[in-house]
């Protein structure tokens, strides 16, 4: 492994690669993702134009939100480095007919050597906080980013409440996320991700909160970052 790609956790690929057939099941273990995907993206769509951008999809897993943003007619590269996700994600490619779309297995601080300033909109969403080194791809995002492109960060706060909703709640009372999907160490504080980002060269626009709903399990936008959150940054132009 060379130090371009070095930046991955093996035993959370292994976790996710173990998920893989189960990606699309939206009552099965993904089903968190699938409830909260239609609130990323009317964030997304609410603050960038799709159709047209070439977007790139980091961390895109079975491929969840490469497809929706690949129907708002943008095109879409989705990069992963769990092997068995891409596959399912490809494999469901096919049933969706999707032609504006592609995957590839690479790290996302390769990508951004070979490609760089590439990208009219870069996400990077329930990433960061499961790799070693987050603000690495927080540079790489900058880095993958044209001048005044629009980059879209999603993680979780570390803080009590995040814990206790994040991770008991969620994994242990609810069941909306496998045990274990997540290490409250690796949480990311906002103030964090947005020191991060500076330091890419992105700049702030907003955030919200992705407020999660225990009763119904769905999801929706809020004021409140306490626990999960998504942001809104722009590529600073030279």
């Amino acid at each position: 492994m060379n130090a371009q790609s070095a930046n991955i956790d093996a035993d959370e690929v292994a976790k996710f690669n173990a998920l893989a057939s189960r990606w699309w099941d939206a009552a099965g273990e993904m089903r968190f993702l699938h409830r909260m995907n239609p609130v990323r993206m009317t964030f997304i769509r609410d603050r960038a134009p799709l159709a047209g951008a070439r977007c790139l999809d980091i961390g895109c897993g079975g491929g969840i939100l490469s497809e929706a943003l690949a129907r708002e007619a943008a095109e879409v590269t989705g990069i992963d480095l769990a092997r068995e996700s891409l596959t399912v994600a490809r494999l469901h490619q096919l049933e969706s007919g999707l032609t504006n779309l592609s995957y590839r297995e690479i790290a996302a601080e390769q990508l951004a050597v070979v490609e760089p300033e590439s990208f009219d909109i870069v996400t990077c969403l329930e990433l960061l906080e499961h790799v070693p080194d987050p603000a690495s791809i927080v540079t790489a995002c900058g880095q993958l980013a044209r001048a005044g492109a629009h980059v879209f960060f999603s993680t979780i706060n570390r803080n009590l409440k995040a814990y206790l909703l994040a991770v008991l709640g969620a994994e242990y009372l609810l069941g909306l996320l496998p045990r274990g999907t997540h290490d409250f160490s690796r949480f990311i504080r906002p103030s964090e991700l947005d020191g991060w980002a500076r330091q890419a060269g992105l700049v702030l626009g907003d955030f919200a909160g992705l407020v999660l709903d225990p009763a119904s399990g769905g999801f929706a936008l809020g004021p409140h970052v306490g626990v999960n959150y998504i942001v809104h940054m722009r590529r600073r132009s030279p």
